[in-house]
């Protein structure tokens, strides 16, 4: 933070928000909800949270144009303010607090990190008044507004329930799996060894794994290991299919399994960049089969959580056991390549 340039009897009670907001802050990252004994109504909690966040946006406006040029407000127009904000601030905290965690974690988590954001966003814009000089709005500030802004707005396209909320997850997680295979599959069209067409193939061969290109048993383990990638793909979009389709807010236990699917998905894409990786040259092909065993060990616990969920109608069974016997097909045909180059 640079040099304090507001007059002290203003900068005080911007201190003590600043202070403030920040407890509030950290309480919204690590509190816990106040677990509803019933009676909670998903509907008026999202009309409840709109109007605070809207007000929450207000008063971010308020206190920008305030400091926006001179005159500074009177110290006691500054605690006005202040106050105002805090207020602003608690009703929002407090309108998240009331989401239990049987609506969802998922679900809880998306409206957490939104809250949050917010938060932080008031925290900067307030430390940027505070260290800014008052002769103009500085870029900085307005910046940080307009960020306050962006956050309160995304508030109307967040998911409304835990379903929505853990598709959301498990299309995030689909692109970021469909990304790495492409890189995988795009270097693999483009790398070659640089003296593929001046040495004959048993050359090739005896050549052995360089730094810079696949050897020929690369090649041949990369097959099963793109599989797995592949069959990682389809997964996550078969399972977003089948929760868009049947998935089911209506009961706690529903609910749960939705929780479930999510954090069982999101394990997928750390393991397929992991094997990606590995699977660069100069390739360590215990590295790949490690990593290919730990993807596969991921993908059939998503099957079996999937097969046991409500998701899983029986039109869904046929794509459920088919990867099943994908994942074991590629892992085996993986291991067998990644031994036999030891």
């Amino acid at each position: 933070m640079s040099a304090d340039n507001t007059c002290p009897d203003v900068s005080v009670p911007l201190r003590n928000l600043l202070n403030s907001v920040q407890c509030i802050r950290d309480r919204v990252k690590d509190g816990e909800s106040n677990e509803s004994s019933g009676g909670f109504n998903l509907q008026n909690f999202w009309d409840t949270l709109s109007q605070a966040v809207k007000a929450a946006s207000q008063e971010a406006t308020k206190l920008s144009l305030s400091f926006s040029k001179p005159p500074l407000p009177s110290p006691q127009d500054c605690e006005r303010l202040a106050e105002s904000i805090q207020k602003s601030v608690l009703a929002l905290s407090t309108v998240y607090y009331w989401l239990p965690k049987s609506q969802g974690m998922t679900l809880r988590r998306v409206v957490r990190d939104g809250t949050a954001d917010v938060l932080d966003g008031l925290i900067q814009l307030i430390d940027i008044i505070l260290s800014s000089p008052l002769q103009s709005l500085s870029q900085e500030q307005l910046t940080s507004t307009g960020g306050v802004w962006l956050s309160c707005d995304r508030f109307a396209h967040l998911p409304r329930d835990n379903q929505a909320a853990v598709l959301d997850v498990l299309l995030s997680c689909t692109a970021v799996v469909k990304d790495a295979l492409e890189e995988m599959e795009q270097a693999q069209a483009e790398s070659q060894d640089p003296f593929s067409d001046v040495l004959e193939e048993e050359d090739l061969v005896s050549r052995g794994n360089q730094d810079t290109y696949w050897s020929e048993s690369d090649r041949q383990l990369l097959g099963p290991c793109r599989g797995l990638m592949k069959a990682s793909a389809a997964c996550l979009k078969k399972l977003s299919t089948a929760v868009k389709s049947n998935g089911n807010v209506g009961t706690a236990e529903n609910i749960a399994q939705l929780d479930d699917l999510a954090d069982i998905a999101k394990e997928i894409s750390p393991s397929v960049d992991d094997l990606a990786l590995s699977l660069y040259p100069p390739m360590d092909h215990s590295a790949v089969e490690l990593n290919a065993c730990r993807l596969a060990s991921v993908l059939k616990k998503v099957l079996e959580i999937t097969r046991a969920s409500h998701v899983c109608v029986e039109a869904e069974l046929s794509w459920v056991q088919f990867l099943d016997g994908a994942v074991d097909h590629n892992l085996q045909k993986a291991k067998t390549l990644a031994q036999a180059c030891h």
